[in-house]
């Protein structure tokens, strides 16, 4: 597939590149950024078939086979002992955990709103940068996230119900300290390891994790929708298999801050898949929330 030939690409020389504009990086991140915001609402429409637990299962199982083959064939450099942990991290934290908290929160909270509340990550991200990899972010990129941020929260307010902070509010937070916390753990393994490597031990080894729930996932399929069985399907290659190498790709080619901050792209782009997909029509806040989010985008990445 495209984006697995992208990262590739990268396997041999997988040095993070400083150049102003990198169209590899850019390429990967618009790929990641897209996919990942349809993920919401592909996520609500199959949990009308499958329990939370069960739909990470089945949706990690479908990407994990392909990974799995990928590291068989092409046999990549194993481990050293001090980088255990950090593929144990991502597959635990980056894969099993996240999807159980993103999915459990989905249950009771919004596409829309749990696409804002996941988007703390990059402020999480841009401080752990900071203090952990040595990585600057300015005034004029601070200021840029606090635009995006300012939008997201626009788009928050233009939810129907409002946001509330309820338990499935707080599930889908812990999604987002193990997004932020991954993509800083997962940083330095690219002085090492090409993109397409770490992302495949991603989801082969989250997978393994969540494999306790796929037995339910298969019984559950069994009796499943079309559309909620087409979602699960989607949810594994698009999202999953494609969009974690794509991420991979960004994360090792772009300091980790920057990277994360063109996830505030995400909130209005799920809105508007939301409206293509779903059907549901974004109000006056979702619509000014959306042009503040990707123009927060634009300023951190000026004189870049």
């Amino acid at each position: 597939m495209l984006a697995w030939r992208i990262a590739m690409s990268t396997e041999a020389s997988c040095q993070p590149t400083h150049r102003p504009f990198d169209p590899l990086a850019m390429t990967a991140v618009a790929v990641t950024v897209l996919a990942w915001s349809s993920s919401f609402p592909a996520i609500r429409a199959a949990l009308v078939s499958f329990g939370a637990a069960e739909l990470g299962a089945l949706r990690f199982t479908i990407a994990a086979v392909p990974a799995a083959l990928f590291l068989a064939v092409t046999r990549p450099a194993l481990p050293k002992a001090g980088e255990l942990w950090r593929f144990g991290y991502g597959g635990a934290f980056f894969v099993a955990a996240y999807t159980l908290f993103l999915n459990f929160g989905e249950v009771t909270v919004s596409a829309g709103a749990a696409s804002f509340i996941i988007n703390v990550a990059p402020i999480i991200t841009a401080g752990l940068a900071i203090v952990t990899l040595g990585e600057r972010f300015g005034p004029m990129a601070w200021l840029g996230t606090a635009v995006s941020f300012a939008g997201i929260g626009f788009i928050a307010l233009g939810e129907g119900s409002g946001l509330s902070l309820n338990a499935g509010a707080l599930l889908i937070l812990g999604a987002a300290v193990c997004t932020a916390t991954s993509t800083v753990v997962l940083k330095p393994l690219f002085a090492r390891h090409g993109p397409l490597t770490v992302a495949a031990w991603n989801m082969v080894l989250g997978a393994l994790l969540l494999g306790p729930f796929l037995p339910g996932a298969l019984r559950e399929a069994a009796q499943a929708s079309g559309e909620a069985l087409g979602s699960v399907l989607y949810l594994g290659l698009v999202p999953s298999l494609i969009a974690y190498a794509t991420w991979a790709v960004a994360l090792s080619r772009l300091p980790a801050a920057r990277a994360s901050n063109y996830l505030y792209c995400i909130p209005p782009l799920a809105t508007l898949i939301g409206y293509l997909w779903l059907g549901e029509t974004p109000g006056t806040f979702g619509i000014i929330g959306g042009l503040m989010a990707l123009g927060g985008v634009v300023i951190v990445n000026l004189k870049r």
